[in-house]
């Protein structure tokens, strides 16, 4: 029987390198790693964190997708010395992001500003609640929330932006309910 040294015990967020471009395949053979390891238990989410950008596109301005960080994803995982070569052996996963790729977790706030914890929020949105954007590319916008989900603290709401009314997907902590 083998002894498991330096696991930890709580999950933690770590940053993956990649191959610049193949984020996005690095994610789906890190997937499949986990599921052909059974690492259930121990990798619970990988993300590619993500942003809206508004971009002018042929006179026209729209929310774009693009990727915060390029080159990199995000792990939450119980590390451990006997996960680190399932990790790294990942094709187009070159390291963990650390001192000599060994990882280093990143912090709450940093978790935080990228969007990636649950956070614990009593608030009160309704279909129909009249919204100000506080944050992101829409900052100072207002709208009529369309939709709500408590579940993953995100709504939709209708915007108006270039004379005609747009849905654009926001976190509860990027808007504040207009009285």
């Amino acid at each position: 029987m083998a002894i498991e040294k330096n696991i930890d015990t709580e999950p933690k967020w770590y940053v993956l390198k990649t191959f610049a471009g193949y984020e996005n395949v690095a994610k789906q053979n890190l997937e499949q790693t986990v599921s052909k390891y059974n690492l259930e238990d121990r990798i619970f989410d990988i993300v590619i964190p993500m942003e809206d950008v508004l971009e002018e596109k042929r006179g026209k301005k729209v929310l774009v997708p693009k990727k915060m960080m390029p080159g990199y994803i995000i792990v939450k995982m119980i590390y451990g010395d006997d996960i680190w070569h399932a990790v790294t052996r990942t094709q187009y996963i070159s390291s963990f992001v650390g001192p000599k790729g060994h990882p280093v977790n990143i912090t709450e706030d940093e978790v935080a500003r990228l969007g990636l914890g649950k956070i614990s929020v009593n608030i009160d949105i309704n279909v129909g609640d009249t919204i100000e954007i506080l944050d992101g590319p829409l900052a100072s916008f207002v709208g009529k929330v369309t939709e709500v989900d408590k579940d993953n603290l995100k709504l939709k709401a209708s915007v108006e932006m270039f004379g005609r009314d747009s849905i654009v997907d926001l976190s509860f902590n990027q808007v504040r309910v207009k009285i």
